[in-house]
């Protein structure tokens, strides 16, 4: 009988794109997910370094899992990622019932370390220190048909003083163009119809070869892809972000009026003691030509409060900075001290209180214009491409959730007997916002690829593992 496996993910969307591959793997390896309700065969944690309850996450889950290891040992436990590459064998020091521990480089190896830890009945552990395969070339199960991540470069060249990303991810590895698209193609294929380009600092894609414009390339090369309706980018770094982007983005008919621009600080003081390269006037500047550029076009952010020696002056700029530029959604963190990096040794770290403090006026505070920026759309006709997971009370109140061409969240309801598929499209007009979403009510539908290819699935009778990257060979 097959063994059972699910997958535990913590943290950015790049872990999101490490776990479908370690889905893709163990599909390939012959288990199979387990059902709702029921204890797996096998458990991975893929996880997440950058904040400290990610350590707090990961520890307390395997004390609850240690009483179920010991009742059946022939349950394994697999501990990968981020906080993997960071604790390494200091995981199985602290739980020496986990089965194997695997880094950010050698997500592939998983299915042998399991079959190695079954037959030798000891831990495994195994961190490289380089890329072993780009997360996009291995084989996947992907969360959505119709919506898919690629992997354009993994690791980062930046030495932001509060990030531990680059020494857990390495230094900047990019793939060539032609395997990127070769894969982007390979995925229009198989029915998807949005695909969102992933990379801990996108936008510096093309450093490996010394190409500056080879990332706005990549943006207009996915808009010749027929089939791809489409396209947008996670992570950018405002010092990366040059001109040649903005027209690409403009000029790209498939490409989202969608910007995730990480301010991190509205303070110029603060950006230089975490080591940002760039001021807050270039990253105004950069707001600016966006808007002029694509002028629908929607902008969210990465906020810290609390950082080192940030001041009540300093915390207010990052304020006024916020209601100047008008986000339409941030992403605020309080400062979480990670051992090695250079601000968890710095002098003048804020009290947690007063961290705590200012952290609930910022969300208020962007609370209040997120608001305000969503009642502009009141009236307003969008395209919305139907989701199938966004909406937690849809069913109880008869709504159907989707997302606008600027990635916003939109409930909808439809009085139209042509209901729309997850991965169809329908236009809505918006009657109503929230902070954190839109209302409407949805009319005509438009029946798509990336429709048909999510019904196929629900259809399937034996799942198969879905490719993603280049097809397999056939026999």
């Amino acid at each position: 009988m097959a063994r059972t496996y699910t997958v535990e993910t913590y943290g950015c969307q790049m872990n999101v794109h490490d776990s479908e591959r370690i889905a893709g793997l163990l599909d390939e390896a012959g288990y199979i997910p387990v059902t709702e309700g029921e204890q797996a065969d096998v458990v991975v944690f893929n996880t997440c370094a950058v904040r400290e309850n990610a350590d707090n996450k990961l520890y307390g889950n395997l004390s609850f899992l240690a009483p179920i290891k010991k009742a059946n040992p022939h349950i394994q436990i697999a501990v990968g990622g981020c906080l993997a590459q960071k604790d390494q064998a200091s995981i199985i020091k602290r739980a020496p019932y986990v089965d194997v521990v695997f880094g950010t480089h050698n997500v592939g190896s998983l299915p042998v370390l399991l079959e190695r830890a079954r037959i030798e009945e000891e831990s495994q552990v195994e961190i490289l220190e380089s890329l072993e395969h780009f997360p996009s070339t291995l084989p996947a199960r992907r969360y959505s048909a119709f919506s898919a991540w690629v992997s354009v470069s993994v690791g980062c060249n930046n030495t932001c003083t509060f990030c531990i990303v680059p020494a857990l991810r390495g230094v900047e590895k990019d793939r060539a163009a032609t395997e990127i698209m070769a894969e982007v193609r390979a995925l229009v294929d198989q029915g998807v119809i949005e695909i969102t380009l992933l990379g801990q600092n996108v936008n510096a894609y093309g450093v490996d070869f010394g190409d500056r414009e080879a990332f706005a390339k990549l943006i207009r090369e996915c808009g010749k892809v027929d089939g791809l309706e489409r396209v947008r980018f996670m992570s950018p770094h405002p010092r990366d972000f040059t001109d040649d982007v903005i027209d690409a983005m403009a000029q790209t008919p498939n490409a989202m009026p969608h910007l995730h621009m990480p301010l991190q600080s509205g303070s110029d003081r603060i950006l230089q003691q975490m080591r940002r390269s760039y001021r807050t006037d270039r990253y105004k500047g950069i707001i600016e030509r966006v808007r002029s550029a694509i002028p629908d076009s929607h902008i969210t952010t990465d906020i810290i409060v609390g950082f080192p020696g940030e001041t009540e002056e300093d915390f207010q700029s990052t304020l006024d900075l916020c209601t100047q530029v008008r986000f339409s959604a941030a992403y605020t963190y309080q400062y979480s001290k990670r051992p090695g990096t250079p601000a968890a040794t710095m002098l003048n770290q804020v009290p947690p209180e007063i961290v705590g403090e200012r952290y609930t006026r910022l969300h208020a505070h962007q609370e209040a214009l997120s608001y305000s920026v969503n009642r502009e759309a009141i009236g307003k006709r969008m395209e919305i491409l139907v989701t199938d997971h966004e909406g937690r009370r849809d069913a109880e109140r008869e709504r159907i959730s989707g997302r606008s061409r600027d990635f916003r969240l939109v409930h909808f309801t439809s009085s139209t007997g042509d209901l729309p598929r997850p991965g169809d499209a329908i236009e809505v007009e918006i009657t109503d916002a929230a902070p954190h979403h839109l209302l409407g009510e949805g009319s005509t539908v438009r029946r798509t690829r990336g429709g048909d290819a999510h019904f196929a699935r629900t259809q399937e009778r034996e799942r198969e593992p879905l490719l993603l990257g280049m097809p397999a060979p056939r026999p």
